[in-house]
C-alpha cells in the first residue's frame, strides 16, 4: 500500500488524510440528507455547526485519550506528547468528544439533543469506513502475523511491519463501520424513539471493536491486564449502550422533537 497519493512540488497528498477528509464530506452529505428527511422540527441549519463541532471536539478528544495510554512514556518525557503528531490518536476519545459536542450545542441551543445524535452518528460510522480505507493505505492499526490467503504485506509503511504478511484488520474494521452505517441508518428510518440510533451505535461499534482487537498487531496501543485498552473501554462503552437502549424503549414511542 502507498500512502503517498499524489505530489505537487513540496506538496504530497496522503491517503490517510485524504480518506478521513472524504469522510468528512460524505458524513456532512448524508447528515444533512437525513435531517432534511426528518422535517423542519429538526432544524437542519444547525446540522452543519453540530457536526464541525463534532469533528472539532472528536480530535480533541481522540489525541487526550491517546495521551493517557502513554502516560509512562510522557511522565519520563514530556516530548513524547508532540512526537508523531499527526498520527496517535484513539477512536474512543473521539467519540466521546462527539457525543459531548453535540449535547453541548444542542443544550446551548435549546434542541432536543437525542435527535440531533440519532441523526449524526450513522454518519460518523459511515465516516469512519472511509477513515479505515485511510488506514490501509497509512499501514496503521495493522493486524497480527498470519499465513492466511487473505493476508496484506506492506513494503513501504511507516507503521506496520514491512515484508510480513498480516490480517487486514484495516479493512475488516472498514466493513464493519459500513455494515454499522446500513444496520443505524435501517434503524432510523423505522424508530420513533430519539436516542435508540445512538445507543445501538455504541453497542455495535463496541461489541465489534472488541472482538477485532483480537487480531490486532499493534500492542504499543497499551493494555489493561489481559485486554488491550480499547476492549478495556469497549466493555464500558457497551454497557453504556445498552442500558440507554434499555431505557429508551421502555418508554413510549414519540415524535421527535
Amino acid at each position: 500500500m502507498h500512502n503517498d497519493i499524489l505530489s505537487i512540488g513540496s506538496y504530497t497528498i496522503h491517503g490517510y488524510g485524504l480518506m478521513i477528509g472524504l469522510g468528512v464530506l460524505f458524513g456532512y452529505f448524508d447528515a444533512v440528507h437525513r435531517a432534511k428527511k426528518a422535517g423542519a422540527s429538526l432544524e437542519e441549519n444547525h446540522v452543519l455547526p453540530a457536526l464541525l463541532w463534532s469533528v472539532l471536539f472528536g480530535l480533541v478528544g481522540a489525541k487526550l485519550l491517546y495521551w493517557l495510554t502513554i502516560l509512562p512514556a510522557i511522565a519520563k518525557d514530556p516530548r513524547a506528547m508532540f512526537e508523531n503528531f499527526s498520527s496517535g490518536f484513539v477512536i474512543y476519545g473521539a467519540l466521546l468528544g462527539a457525543f459531548a459536542a453535540v449535547s453541548v450545542y444542542s443544550r446551548r441551543h435549546g434542541l432536543n439533543y437525542k435527535p440531533k445524535l440519532d441523526i449524526i452518528f450513522p454518519s460518523i460510522a459511515l465516516g469512519q469506513g472511509f477513515g479505515r480505507i485511510g488506514c490501509l493505505l497509512a499501514g496503521c492499526c495493522y493486524g497480527r502475523e498470519t499465513g492466511a490467503w487473505f493476508a496484506v504485506t506492506f513494503q513501504n509503511s511507516q507503521f506496520a511491519p514491512n515484508g510480513v504478511a498480516l490480517i487486514p484488520t484495516q479493512i475488516l474494521s472498514s466493513a464493519l463501520d459500513f455494515l454499522n452505517y446500513f444496520a443505524l441508518s435501517f434503524i432510523y428510518k423505522r424508530s420513533k424513539r430519539p436516542g435508540v440510533v445512538t445507543a445501538c451505535y455504541l453497542l455495535f461499534y463496541s461489541v465489534g471493536r472488541f472482538i477485532l482487537e483480537f487480531f490486532r498487531g499493534d500492542l504499543i496501543r497499551g493494555s489493561v491486564g489481559t485486554l488491550s485498552t480499547s476492549q478495556f473501554i469497549s466493555i464500558f462503552v457497551a454497557a453504556f449502550g445498552a442500558w440507554m437502549l434499555w431505557s429508551t424503549l421502555k418508554k413510549p414511542a414519540e415524535p421527535a422533537k
